[in-house]
C-alpha cells in the first residue's frame, strides 16, 4: 500500500437504521469464511474518508426488515485522485466466502509491486505506460514532470 493518503468518499450500502460498515483491508484469514476473516481498521460511511492510495476497502450493508435483513458487500480500491473503483459484489448469507478469494487477490498484487531504491515512487492506480501521447509534450515539458517527481538526472 502507498504512503500517499488520499480523500474518498466512502459509500453506504443498505439503510441506516441496520448494520453498515466499511474497512480498509489489510489481510485475510483464508482460513475463515465469515466477516471475520477481513482483518484491518474499520472506517466511517457515507462520507470522505482519508485512506492511503491504492487501499482495499470493503463495505457491507444490511437493508429490510430486522428480522430478515438483505445482505450486500462491495469491494473497492482507491484511486490516487480520490475516487473508487469497483472491484468485486457479492449478497446473501455467503458475502464474505464470494468475497474473500478476490481481496486475497488484490492484496497479493498490492504487495508485489515492485519497491525501494533512492527516489523511486510507486505508479499511481490506474497509470498508464508509454503511449504515443507523449509526444506532443517539450522535451523541456517533460524533464520538468520528472524534476516534480525526482527523478530528473
Amino acid at each position: 500500500m502507498s504512503d500517499v493518503v488520499v480523500p474518498v468518499d466512502v459509500p453506504q450500502l443498505g439503510d441506516d437504521r441496520l448494520k453498515n460498515w466499511a474497512k480498509v483491508v489489510h489481510s485475510v484469514d483464508e482460513g475463515k469464511a465469515s466477516g471475520w476473516a477481513f482483518e484491518g481498521d474499520f472506517i466511517a460511511t457515507g462520507g470522505i474518508q482519508d485512506v492511503p492510495a491504492g487501499a482495499v476497502i470493503l463495505v457491507y450493508g444490511e437493508r429490510g426488515s430486522r428480522q430478515s435483513p438483505s445482505v450486500e458487500a462491495k469491494v473497492y480500491t482507491a484511486n490516487n485522485d480520490g475516487t473508487l473503483s469497483q472491484e468485486a459484489e457479492a449478497k446473501g448469507r455467503a458475502w464474505a466466502r464470494t468475497l474473500r478469494d478476490r481481496v486475497v487477490e488484490l492484496l497479493t498484487a498490492a504487495e508485489a509491486l515492485p519497491t525501494g531504491g533512492v527516489g523511486w515512487q510507486p505508479d499511481p492506480p490506474g497509470a498508464v505506460g508509454w503511449k504515443p501521447d507523449l509526444i506532443r509534450y517539450s522535451e523541456a515539458a517533460l524533464r520538468e514532470e520528472l524534476a516534480r517527481r525526482g527523478l530528473a538526472s
